[in-house]
């Protein structure tokens, strides 16, 4: 990519698509094509296919997608399906079909089995079952890995699927319904913080800029914040990293040339495609979430008791990501969990 190439970020006003902008900004591109979900629904085959004639990108970055935790995946798992199949597909299919040079797609670590050996490399795709509480949007993002395989092979695209760890950062969601579990945790210990504090004023102001307060988590706030409920047993493992690390490894791919690119997606000198092209994105750490759960409750300066609810799922044991690929291309995620959680906290108190 040259400073002048006109690229599409699908999705830039979330986690991962902001912290996309932001580094391509701050590396000087400055032909970027944005739009609002008010101003193009990827769900719209019409809609998007004018948007592609009309503007022309050269390289596109798939961030836009129908995301959440535990809980949103295990209410609304038709709409996971449904929304991330129907995004995919048009973004991809369009850009084809109007020449895009590179194209890049995000997915996510659970697309990989529940069972994996660790740390989970990129051939362990399809090699046992998913994780059942996040099913319906994993096979919806293994269908995007198929799509962009298919139409390298078939058509000689360079479409890349970069699949990150567990994300977090600036431009979190922290809505309690639909949120992961890093900024769940942020918002359920700065919430039992206020309560400690008999800060209703604040705590009202939270629910209006975030979003709804569960019935279960308003209980714990009224007798006082001294006790936080989460959910599972903490012992499941996470890996997480911070969104503009992630970005960095994104342009940076965009950024090989062909011959680095098609060595690290498997493209052999006759131009066959043998494996899916698909780059894991980590910081090749994880820790257990109740250790996660007292950095945050650290940084937020919580006091009060903790009570894990071992009746709640803890999902998949364990997903620590072989992120070999991207070393082997000089790339390391650079910053630490704790000072990362601090930044976002800092982004969470902005926001109001």
């Amino acid at each position: 990519m040259d400073r002048q190439t006109r690229i599409f970020v699908a999705g830039h006003g979330g986690l991962a698509g902001s912290a996309i902008v932001r580094q391509l900004r701050g590396e000087g591109y400055t032909e970027l094509l944005l739009r609002s979900r008010a101003e193009l629904d990827l769900l719209d085959a019409a809609a998007t296919r004018a948007f592609f004639e009309t503007e022309r990108p050269d390289v596109v970055f798939i961030a836009a997608a129908r995301v959440g935790g535990i809980l949103a995946n295990s209410t609304f798992p038709a709409e996971f399906v449904r929304e991330n199949l129907a995004i995919q597909t048009n973004v991809i299919h369009e850009a084809w079909r109007c020449g895009v040079r590179r194209l890049l797609f995000l997915g996510s670590s659970c697309i990989y089995p529940r069972d994996c050996p660790q740390p989970i490399c990129e051939e362990y795709l399809l090699s046992g079952p998913l994780e059942p509480t996040n099913r319906p949007y994993a096979v919806a993002k293994i269908a995007g890995i198929e799509m962009c395989w298919s139409y390298n092979r078939q058509y000689g695209t360079r479409f890349v699927c970069a699949m990150p760890t567990n994300l977090y950062g600036p431009g979190d969601n922290y809505d309690l319904q639909q949120s992961h579990v890093l900024p769940a945790l942020l918002r359920k210990f700065h919430l039992a913080a206020l309560a400690m504090r008999g800060d209703r004023q604040a705590i009202a102001l939270d629910e209006a800029v975030y979003g709804p307060i569960p019935t279960d988590v308003h209980a714990q706030l009224d007798a006082g914040g001294r006790e936080v409920v989460l959910w599972g047993t903490g012992a499941a493992r996470r890996e997480f990293l911070y969104s503009d690390d992630m970005a960095e490894a994104c342009v940076r791919l965009m950024r090989l040339n062909d011959a680095q690119l098609d060595r690290l997606i498997g493209v052999d000198k006759r131009g066959a495609n043998a494996a899916p092209p698909v780059v894991n994105i980590g910081c090749g750490e994880d820790l257990p979430i109740r250790e996660l759960a007292d950095i945050v409750r650290n940084v937020v300066g919580y006091g009060g008791g903790v009570r894990w609810d071992a009746g709640k799922p803890d999902g998949t044991p364990r997903k620590l990501l072989d992120v070999s690929r991207l070393r082997g291309i000089g790339w390391v995620a650079r910053t630490e969990l704790r000072s990362g959680i601090a930044r976002a906290f800092d982004d969470y108190l902005a926001g109001k």
